[in-house]
């Protein structure tokens, strides 16, 4: 029997979890199968304790297959997609038909706890959708529990992995999965960010990874010092960020859920005024924010891309610990003086959100369906894989790249960038945000890609 289970509004960035971050929103819910619904919130109850916000917003839990999309919106009042439509969305089918797979390029995925199911679940996720299956190498960074199903937080970190890996590998198929496992859950502040940056660098110094996903992130505005205007703390966990910089590593992470707005240091809150995010907002970190897909059973879009706000809304807007660097000196108009979020975006909202399987819990074993920039980020990462294999090499900080295409794409089409200017906007609990519009914008960046287009044009600006 399907059952909406829970829809968590957590942050999307699996800001890893914390209790700190996230819940923003988590809201339980439970729909009969035949349930009337008019929208992933239908029938809300009361909140439940603290979990991590981790980016996957799991909207289906425990499913014992995936549904159609229609089936979906019938029965949950969302949309549901599958890989193959996302294939379709982005137009894949030309890059794997030419051999361009991710082939002979390693994504690196970095969760606290991880999931002690990650390859099974990758294996059923990939038997179900007639994709070749990849083994995922597991590297624990310090001491790390043993998993326990009943723990809320190493539950939330589990979907996470299981939503980074599975999206990364629907994208870039033939490319090399690491998954880095660390004992400290990120909630917010410093809180378990050094343990990840430790982790990232000895893989980077060891020539481990490509390309770098991360669907966590902290508030600035949580970190110590930051009220006195001493980002010490923050400047302090980039050493990582220089390293990959360094080894020529591309480094992305999720802008967030919570549109203009953040979670507050407890993590259940949010912020009254504008804020932004680490590592999303680090000047050395490609922002990916968040889209609302419209397509049909087979991926054909129905309606242009929205920005993704819904139980949660891409992040985005001007960090106030990092001025605004030289690639984005083109659109100074919209960003000011400092850095502003996201580059680029990929799917990402709850109606629209991605099949995935897990099995860490027993008593919920089955198929889901996830939403979140936690999302986008691990699917962007599969575009960097292929980009990287077509150029033969790394490409490592790909923002001039981006931003110098995303100048040219309104007279050439062949860069692959895809405007998002439908007017919506990442205006969030409260705190208003920024409107999709022509040209970069601070809901969705320069937009989203299409693959055919932009892998080719990705690489060659690399």
């Amino acid at each position: 029997m399907h059952r909406v289970l829970r829809v968590l509004r957590a942050r999307p960035r699996t800001r890893a979890a914390a209790l700190a971050a996230a819940l923003a929103a988590l809201v339980a819910c439970a729909l009969a199968p035949g349930a009337a619904a008019r929208g992933p919130l239908a029938r809300a109850a009361a909140l439940p304790p603290p979990v991590p916000a981790v980016a996957g917003h799991q909207v289906v839990r425990g499913a014992s297959g995936p549904l159609t999309t229609a089936q979906c919106e019938d029965r949950y009042g969302i949309a549901c997609y599958t890989p193959t439509q996302y294939r379709r969305a982005y137009d894949l089918a030309p890059l794997y038909r030419r051999g361009v797979t991710g082939k002979g390029r390693t994504i690196v995925v970095v969760d606290s706890f991880g999931s002690p199911t990650v390859q099974h679940d990758l294996d059923v996720y990939s038997r179900q959708f007639g994709i070749r299956s990849t083994h995922v190498d597991v590297v624990e960074w310090g001491k790390v529990p043993a998993f326990d199903p009943a723990d809320e937080t190493m539950a939330g970190w589990a979907g996470e992995t299981s939503l980074d890996v599975q999206m990364a590998h629907a994208i870039a198929p033939d490319a090399h999965l690491v998954l880095v496992e660390t004992g400290v859950a990120e909630t917010e502040g410093t809180t378990g960010l050094p343990e990840m940056m430790d982790a990232e660098r000895d893989l980077v110094d060891r020539g481990v990874g490509d390309v770098v996903t991360q669907s966590f992130g902290a508030t600035e505005d949580t970190f110590p010092g930051f009220a006195k205007g001493d980002f010490s703390s923050i400047e302090n966990l980039r050493y990582a960020f220089r390293d990959a910089e360094r080894h020529g590593v591309t480094l992305l992470a999720s802008s967030g859920d919570g549109g203009a707005t953040d979670s507050t240091a407890d993590g259940v809150g949010h912020y009254d005024h504008q804020v932004n995010s680490w590592p999303s907002a680090d000047p050395l970190v490609t922002s990916v924010g968040g889209t609302q897909l419209h397509l049909d059973g087979q991926g054909r879009r129905t309606a242009p891309d929205s920005v993704y706000n819904d139980n949660g809304a891409s992040g985005g807007g001007r960090s106030h610990v990092f001025p605004r660097p030289a690639y984005q000196d083109t659109v100074w108009r919209t960003v000011g003086a400092r850095r502003g979020t996201p580059d680029v975006s990929m799917s990402a909202a709850v109606d629209g959100g991605a099949w995935t399987y897990t099995s860490y819990d027993p008593k919920e074993a089955g198929w889901s369906v996830s939403g979140g920039t936690s999302e986008a980020s691990p699917l962007f990462s599969g575009i960097v894989a292929l980009a990287d294999q077509q150029a033969g090499h790394r490409l490592g900080d790909i923002h001039q790249a981006l931003y110098t295409l995303s100048a040219e794409a309104p007279w050439n089409p062949l860069t692959g960038i895809v405007d998002v200017r439908d007017g919506t906007d990442n205006s969030y609990q409260g705190v208003t945000g920024y409107r999709a519009v022509r040209g970069y914008d601070m809901a969705t960046g320069v937009g989203t890609v299409d693959a055919a287009r932009f892998v080719p044009a990705l690489a060659a600006a690399g």
